[in-house]
């Protein structure tokens, strides 16, 4: 098991957000804190890089990007090869 508290993209690193249709099933499903915003669907597939982390209670890592607002939660984040 991993560590809850461990940034799997720690700062400075650079992260591409899902597709819009990821983003959609996050926004439709997830119930719990940060919740996706409407003006946030806009940045599907951009690549940006990590300005801050920090972690909900509980582990739930949220990504501060560069040039990109909002708060993201991780499972809305890839990796940018």
């Amino acid at each position: 098991m991993r560590d809850p508290y461990k940034a799997i993209f720690p700062e400075g690193s650079k992260v591409r957000i899902a597709a819009t249709a990821v983003l959609e099933e996050f926004q439709k499903t997830w119930k719990y804190h940060h919740p996706l915003q409407p003006e946030q669907l806009q940045f599907a597939g951009v690549t940006a890089v990590v300005k801050s982390v920090g972690f909900y209670h509980g582990g739930d890592q949220l990504y501060v990007l560069e040039d990109v607002p909002g708060i993201w939660n991780e499972p809305c984040l890839e990796a940018a090869d």
